[in-house]
């Protein structure tokens, strides 16, 4: 059990590609993603939250939610700076809400790897996952510069930052839930 990191769910986006909000989707055998997401990583993490733009969860009455301090924005640079500005770890792993097959394994190798980098995130074969990893306070400065300029893109708070990539072969763990299509394909791994 992981007690000196805390992990956040973010879980406030729009979900425009999927139509509804995919967080309150059920999944596999929980009534949304989001409470399958928080079971699977209460398994390892002793400290979760949840990141959104509003307390619309009720499968756990001590859930703790962090709301976004800017309602206006959707933008995960916004939650990013919210998470730092209302918890107080020096490190923090970050998953989304829609990649709920991510295994436990890779989220320890994540963890094992991040003494030396302010972001520590994973890839497959097929992409980088900005939203996959270990953010330290360190980058808080550098968020609020980015938002500052209207760049919201992850990309570049990763680049600007002292950051590892690691590589993973199973892509299928980091299935991303945006369509439906994507929902019924995650649901039946």
């Amino acid at each position: 059990m992981v007690k000196d990191i805390p992990c956040v769910i973010l879980a406030g986006g729009k979900s425009s590609r999927m139509g509804e909000d995919k967080s309150l989707l059920p999944f596999k055998n929980k009534s949304s993603m989001v409470e399958y997401q928080y079971d699977k990583l209460s398994k390892i993490f002793q400290n979760i939250y949840i990141s959104s733009k509003t307390n619309k969860f009720n499968f756990n009455k001590s859930l703790n939610i962090i709301i976004d301090n800017e309602q206006n924005i959707s933008s995960p640079m916004v939650a990013l700076k919210t998470i730092f500005e209302k918890i107080e770890y020096e490190k923090i792993f970050i998953i989304t809400v829609d990649t709920p097959l991510i295994e436990k394994n890779t989220i320890l190798t994540i963890l094992e790897n991040s003494c030396n980098y302010d972001i520590t995130i994973a890839k497959d074969r097929y992409k980088i996952h900005n939203l996959c990893g270990v953010f330290t306070k360190k980058i808080y400065l550098n968020i609020l510069n980015l938002i500052k300029n209207n760049n919201h893109k992850i990309n570049y708070l990763i680049k600007s930052s002292n950051h590892k990539i690691l590589s993973f072969n199973n892509s299928n763990q980091f299935i991303n839930i945006n369509k439906k299509e994507d929902y019924i394909k995650a649901n039946n791994f």
